[in-house]
């Protein structure tokens, strides 16, 4: 066992679920063998004033007045299904890769060795047969469309395994799961959630896949890329600046990522139905930007450096899910060393 003391100041893990970016396309549900990739529009729009104002305005008639007729011209990116397209097709790759009881850096050998009996003890024990579950019934349910899974008709998953000499598929109606629980163990969720513990768990281990989804939105509807993060503002001439490839629209690969390991449902506060934001991604915190919240501190004790510390050094943790929670975290892979300073 690791002494306290014995902390790496450099650790990095890397990423074992690694997707590609999404590429959107438009087709007709009736004929889903005919698509074409979706390209973005631009549009110029005049918005209205909506923002919280001074109260010196908002408490003068006229300065209100003033204030509401400056126009508020904007330039945005869109995206949006042919006029006889009723349907999405949503296409990227997913590559799941072994080998985490191994650090890609680590300058602390005894860490080291009490770190990988820990990540060996755990592969033996449960062969990630509980996070692979997640990750598939994620893969299932579509939950990688973010916005562009509300208010759809009808949405397929189609999954195929591309390692050279596997053959394996599978197709998954995605309202039939839902994206709050995990509650899952039908026959294809357990085979394709099988596959992907086994990668998981082999030290060398490698599984590719290939994953196609066709969400029936109606004709001409709306479509949403992911938006790209302009630094500066000033100089842009848009508003909003979605994510495009060669003119290809598209999704980042990160946020593909963001939704798969979206499967941290032992955060104290899911039980709670005034707090709990559901299922959150796997982050060394809890950490829920668009919520602005962490849903796991250091004060709780139920941070990843608060388990993660005595797990590797050999301590038991209390539950068995905060050995998941760990082990989803070195799967989301990063750099967790500790600074001298």
């Amino acid at each position: 066992m690791a002494k306290a003391k014995d902390t790496a100041s450099v650790l990095a893990f890397e990423k074992k679920l690694v997707p590609s970016d999404g590429y959107f396309y438009g087709t007709t549900w009736a004929n889903k063998a005919e698509s074409t990739p979706l390209a973005l529009q631009e549009k110029s729009v005049r918005g209205t004033i909506s923002n919280r104002l001074k109260a010196a305005v908002k408490n003068d008639p006229a300065k209100l007045d003033a204030e509401v007729e400056k126009p508020n011209l904007q330039t945005v990116d869109a995206c949006a299904l042919g006029t006889e397209q009723d349907t999405l097709k949503h296409f990227f790759t997913l590559k799941i890769l072994g080998g985490v009881e191994t650090p890609s850096a680590c300058n602390n050998a005894a860490f080291k060795a009490s770190y990988q009996q820990a990540a060996k003890a755990y592969i033996v024990n449960e062969g990630f047969k509980e996070l692979a579950r997640r990750y598939a019934v994620n893969i299932a349910n579509a939950r990688f469309l973010w916005r562009n899974r509300v208010g759809v008709e009808q949405i397929e998953v189609q999954v195929k395994v591309l390692n050279q000499g596997q053959q394996a598929s599978w197709n998954f109606d995605a309202t039939q799961y839902s994206t709050r629980h995990f509650d899952y163990g039908d026959s294809q969720i357990n085979q394709l959630s099988e596959k992907i513990a086994h990668a998981l768990a082999t030290s060398d281990g490698c599984l590719m896949l290939e994953i196609t989804t066709y969400a029936q939105l109606g004709k001409a509807q709306e479509v949403y890329p992911s938006e790209e993060l302009v630094l500066d503002k000033g100089k842009s001439k848009k508003s909003k600046v979605l994510y495009q490839v060669q003119g290809h629209a598209a999704m980042h690969s990160q946020k593909i990522g963001n939704a798969l390991r979206s499967i941290d449902t032992w955060y104290p506060a899911f039980d709670d139905e005034a707090t709990t934001a559901g299922p959150i991604a796997i982050e060394p915190y809890g950490a829920v930007t668009n919520l602005g919240t962490a849903f796991r501190t250091p004060k709780e004790k139920q941070d990843f450096y608060t388990h993660f510390d005595k797990w590797a050094r050999g301590e038991a943790l209390p539950r068995v899910e905060d050995e998941h929670y760990v082990m989803a975290i070195l799967v989301r892979g990063g750099v967790f060393g500790e600074s001298d300073k």
